[in-house]
């Protein structure tokens, strides 16, 4: 029987681990799949809609102000002249939650309500363009419900035009980032979406106009933002709906009900675009 002396054996032992270590360094690195803490969350591209990330994606939920959303661009769609002015009705003063604080009786020209819808979440906003397109909050939703089906969104039902909670008010991820894709093709949709300030809306009787900041911090966190919409109620949590472009391929983020929603819309986004990066 052979025998190895222990200097021989040792002089094994560490050639093999040697070997061991060369092995598993030698092994390309696996990439772990960011996972989003949101309640759910999609990611998907604008053309196509192909989907590259998705949790919970059908669930239905409370969806916040990202139902502003389809206000816009079902008012973008009904209305001819957006340059035209609305009459601040009674139903549009003091609606809770955020505002513009419109007056009853000021005159704002369409467009002008639009920014205040989307850059300052204005709830009051909301109810001033729904009457104004539709003569009512119901009758607009109506049109709001209209533009989501052909938007392609199967699961959503909207039953107010900022978000407030209401059990009858509804959608999905899937739904929001279908109905994001078919907005950000409306060119005046994009523009607003896109607007980090817009200095345009007067007061009345002030002599100076409105200052309105967009809520939406991925247009200066992410490279390439574009949009969307910010969104918080206590029962729908942190929403947000966001979309990037980059080397001509543009990305709809959704994530409801996420604590870091921007932190966590950007790592989505970054790892779709370095997924498509990947396939070329």
């Amino acid at each position: 029987m052979l025998r190895l002396s222990k200097s021989k054996v040792i002089a094994a032992a560490l050639l093999a681990a040697v070997a061991f270590c060369l092995a598993a360094f030698s092994r390309p690195a696996v990439a772990r799949a960011y996972s989003s803490s949101a309640a759910s969350a999609i990611v998907i591209e604008c053309v196509g809609g192909r989907v590259m990330y998705e949790k919970n994606a059908d669930e239905r939920r409370p969806i916040a102000s990202t139902t502003k959303i389809v206000t816009a661009i079902t008012v973008i769609e009904n209305v001819s002249d957006l340059e035209k002015e609305v009459e601040i009705p009674d139903e549009a003063v003091g609606v809770e939650g955020s505002s513009v604080y419109l007056e009853k009786g000021e005159k704002l020209r369409y467009i002008d309500l639009l920014y205040g819808l989307m850059l300052r979440s204005g709830n009051d906003c909301a109810v001033a363009l729904a009457c104004a397109v539709s003569g009512s909050t119901e009758d607009f939703c109506t049109l709001m419900n209209m533009t989501a089906r052909k938007a392609g969104a199967r699961f959503s039902h909207f039953a107010n035009p900022h978000g407030l909670p209401d059990d009858d008010h509804y959608s999905t991820a899937r739904d929001l980032a279908l109905i994001s894709a078919y907005a950000m093709k409306n060119e005046m949709f994009a523009k607003i979406v896109g607007t980090k300030k817009y200095d345009g809306c007067p007061y009345a009787d002030r002599g100076y106009n409105r200052s309105m900041t967009n809520k939406n911090k991925m247009l200066s966190l992410f490279d390439g933002a574009t949009g969307i919409k910010t969104g918080y109620t206590k029962k729908a949590g942190r929403c947000l709906v966001s979309s990037a472009e980059r080397e001509g391929v543009s990305l709809v983020c959704v994530v409801l009900d996420c604590g870091p929603m921007f932190e966590e819309s950007c790592a989505l986004m970054e790892e779709a675009f370095a997924k498509l990066g990947e396939k070329g």
